[in-house]
Parts: C-alpha cells; sequence; structure tokens
C-alpha cells in the first residue's frame, strides 16, 4: 500500500514543494501508441520513456498529465509531488538486463528539473547511469538545467536536450504555468547548451490560438531562440483532454474573456484520442506560418503529435494521418538522427548501430530491412521493457 511505503515530506523543508517518497518497480517502456492499427504515431525514433518523479511544480494549466490516474491524481487532488525512492537504481537495474537499447527521454509528462530535483538529484543520477553505458538520453525541460546534467550530456555524442519556451512575453508565461524558469533563463538555457556543443531543441510546444498565436510574436520567438542557439524547433497546437476542457475554458475566459472563451469553443471541435483538437484547417494554417518561419530562419522543425482524421474504421475508431509528412523538414521530428545502441555479451559500453538513422516510422514505410538489423522495430510499435529483453536475446 502507498499509504505504508509513503514519508511525507513539507515542514521540515518548507523551501521544496509537498512531497512524498514511494518505492517503485515501474518500468522503462516506450511511446504509448503504435503505429498500428490507427495511426496514432509521430514519434519518428523509439525512446525509453522515464518520469522519477510524478507531479510537477511549475503548473502548467494546460498540462495533460492533470487528467492521468495514480500518482498524477494525488498530486491533483493534493498537491504533493511521489518521488520514486532510488528510481536510479531500478533503471540501471533494467538497462543492465539489455544489450539493446534506445535513447533515454526524460521526462516525457513530468519536469526532471523542477525544484524538488534539487534535493533528490534523481534526473542527474539517471543521466549518469545512461552515459556511463554509453546510451544516449535527452532531457526536456521548462526549468533551469544544471551544470551537471550539461557536464554529463556532453559525454554522450547522440545525448541532446529540449528547452520548452512557449512565449516572450513574461506576463502572459507566468500566466500559463505557475513555476518554472523565467524567459531569459530559459534562453540562457540554450546558450549554455550550445555553447558547450549539445544539440539544443526549443520547443515551442503548445502553441495557443489567438493567444501566442500570433505572427509577429512567432517570428520573434524563432528568431530569438535560433539566435540563442537552438538547432531544431519542435510545435503544436494545444489539445484539450476532454475531461480538462470545462477548467481550460475557465482558465482562458478569466484572462482574456468571454468572446475567447466562445472563439476556443467554436475551434475546438474535432474529438481524436480523448482529447480535442482545433480545427485541422487552422492548424495547418499555423504549421504552415512557423514552418515558413524556420525555413527563413534556416532551422528546420517538427511536429509534435498532430494528427487529421483522414478514415472512419469500421469498428468506431477513425484512421489517422501524421501532419509531419507536410510540414517536418527534418529526418526525425527531434531533429537529430539517434541509430539504436547495442553492446555485446562481454562489453559493458553499447554503440550505436551502423547503418541506422534512428526513423522506424520511415522503416515502417519503406520495403527494405531495417538498418538497425531488428525486423520487429519497424513495424514502430508501442514497446515495452520485456520487448527489448526478447531483442536482446535474439540479436546476439
Amino acid at each position: 500500500m502507498i499509504a505504508e511505503e509513503e514519508k511525507m515530506i513539507a515542514e521540515e523543508e518548507p523551501q521544496l514543494p509537498p512531497h512524498r517518497i514511494v518505492q517503485s518497480k515501474k518500468e522503462l517502456h516506450g511511446w504509448w501508441n503504435g503505429i498500428e492499427h490507427y495511426g496514432m504515431r509521430e514519434c519518428t525514433s523509439e525512446r525509453l520513456l522515464i518520469n522519477p518523479y510524478n507531479g510537477c511544480e511549475h503548473g502548467c494549466f494546460f498540462c495533460y498529465a492533470h487528467a492521468f490516474p495514480g500518482h498524477f491524481t494525488h498530486f491533483r487532488n493534493t498537491g504533493v509531488i511521489t518521488v520514486f525512492k532510488d528510481f536510479d537504481k531500478v533503471v540501471e537495474k533494467q538497462l543492465n538486463m539489455l544489450k539493446v537499447a534506445s535513447c533515454g527521454y526524460l521526462s516525457p509528462v513530468t519536469d526532471p528539473f523542477q525544484p524538488i530535483n534539487e534535493k533528490y538529484r534523481l534526473s542527474e543520477k539517471i543521466i549518469e547511469v545512461f552515459i556511463r553505458r554509453n546510451i544516449p538520453v535527452e532531457v526536456v525541460t521548462k526549468g533551469v538545467i544544471s551544470d551537471g546534467a550539461i557536464k554529463l550530456l556532453k559525454q554522450q555524442e547522440h545525448s541532446f536536450a529540449q528547452i520548452s519556451i512557449l512565449t516572450l512575453d513574461e506576463m502572459t508565461r507566468k500566466w500559463m504555468m505557475k513555476g518554472g524558469a523565467c524567459t531569459a533563463e530559459l534562453l540562457r538555457n540554450i546558450e549554455r547548451l550550445s555553447n558547450k556543443g549539445i544539440f539544443t531543441v526549443c520547443r515551442i510546444d503548445p502553441v495557443l490560438p489567438y493567444i501566442t498565436s500570433g505572427e509577429n510574436e512567432l517570428k520573434e520567438l524563432i528568431g530569438k531562440v535560433v539566435d540563442a542557439g537552438a538547432s531544431h524547433i519542435i510545435t503544436s497546437c494545444l489539445d484539450i483532454p476532454k475531461a480538462m476542457a470545462r477548467g481550460i475554458y475557465e482558465k482562458i475566459e478569466s484572462k482574456c474573456g468571454k468572446e475567447m472563451r466562445k472563439k476556443y469553443e467554436l475551434l475546438y471541435v474535432e474529438d481524436m484520442s480523448g482529447r480535442k483538437h482545433a480545427r485541422i484547417e487552422y492548424r495547418k494554417k499555423l504549421f504552415g506560418l512557423i514552418k515558413a518561419v524556420c525555413k527563413r530562419k534556416g532551422v528546420p522543425v517538427g511536429l509534435c503529435m498532430e494528427f487529421e482524421k483522414v478514415a472512419e474504421a469500421g469498428n468506431g475508431n477513425a484512421r489517422f494521418r501524421g501532419l509531419n509528412q507536410e510540414f517536418m523538414t527534418s529526418r526525425n521530428c527531434e531533429g537529430i538522427d539517434i541509430p539504436i545502441y547495442v553492446r555485446q555479451e562481454d562489453n559493458d559500453e553499447f554503440s550505436p548501430v551502423d547503418g541506422c538513422n534512428g526513423n522506424c516510422l520511415a522503416c515502417y514505410h519503406s520495403s527494405g530491412e531495417p538498418g538497425c538489423g531488428i525486423e520487429e522495430l519497424k513495424s514502430a510499435g508501442a514497446w515495452k521493457l520485456k520487448d527489448y529483453k526478447r531483442w536482446s536475446t535474439v540479436v546476439f
């Protein structure tokens, strides 16, 4: 029982957010959706997803994690962040079982450099676990990335960072999220990383229609991050989990008025996998603008989880097409080609597979053999740790 395992910490350390420490045996895994049977995967490359914390002090009002169950529900109801005790050791044990690995992803749901990490340093510890085995790892943050993390990332050729900057307007940023680094610090993140030769992505993800979607604002933002050293842009248009729609509309109305709320309700009419999306015509126009701006600035762009409905399936589900086919200007959606990594039985270090550019979706659509030599990876599925274990026994 969690109640028996957890340790509440708040009064002793008032500088930290309320949190609890729990044991966890959760496993590394890949993307939540495979491309079959409905086309709901846009992530071109495989990743091992890692969340050492559940709950995030940054408090982005639109964050889809607010609709997640389990520890996320606990955070939503109590404001208490869950810290997974010694999770770096859990990750280490799992990696030791493998001879096939993909790039680690820290973190897809909660920020790895939120304030709670200043005490537990799980993010840096997990990065070190990957780097020590020469497995690449990426970090994604709206916070200040630590010097220790940068030093570690620098040691591995395919490791990189993504910095989320949604607007240059600091007042708007503060309205969008309770915490996180200020805009100047986020730009400085990009400078610090790029100055060390680390591939750096800026995520303008999501764009909020009519609020942060102005052409001049986007031009200025993209120009600033490119000047700071960003090598790639990832973007998306806000989508709204149905369970959160009312609260999000109320938040928008509180800042922008009833007319803006009405505009959102009229715009968000497309339902896909439990979420409301802006009309496809609006999204395509937005992504066309961003693509054009990026082209003028000499930086490639990719989209994150953007789809259009292309067919109705007979079982009540729909078939979708990823919009990266139309708007992405890089080979991989994150702008960097990261091969699958493997190691021999008697070798503790992993090495990149020659001839693999990491784009499993491209392999899925091709008739040739996968560059990694693992036929199953070509199906671009939703992989679990057990799949990586199986490949580890078959490949060698």
